[in-house]
């Protein structure tokens, strides 16, 4: 009996005070805690890190840019070579 009243002395507690949170509510605590900085990472995460990174990808992928033939070189490619214009020849030029 003396040893549990020296230990009370030296350690200047009551035993009638209430020691503290135990180890199972600090846990939980603890855990509750743990849960709420998982989900605001998850937030931020899925609000500013993926849509930051896509913007990012898509300012530095760079396509070449697919060569389009102008529409007057198909038109002329197809077409067949005709003389559209002859001069016009006058009877007294011809002597």
């Amino acid at each position: 009996m003396s040893t549990m009243l020296d230990f009370f002395f030296y350690n200047e507690i009551s035993p009638k005070e209430k020691l503290g949170p135990t180890g199972r509510t600090i846990e939980a605590k603890l855990l509750k805690r743990i849960n709420a900085v998982i989900a605001i990472m998850r937030d931020v995460e899925k609000t500013q890190t993926k849509p930051t990174v896509a913007m990012i990808q898509s300012l530095f992928e760079t396509e070449e840019p697919k060569k389009k033939s102008l529409i007057v070189e198909k038109k002329y490619a197809n077409e067949k070579k005709e003389v559209r214009f002859r001069e016009k020849q006058n009877p007294s030029n011809q002597l």
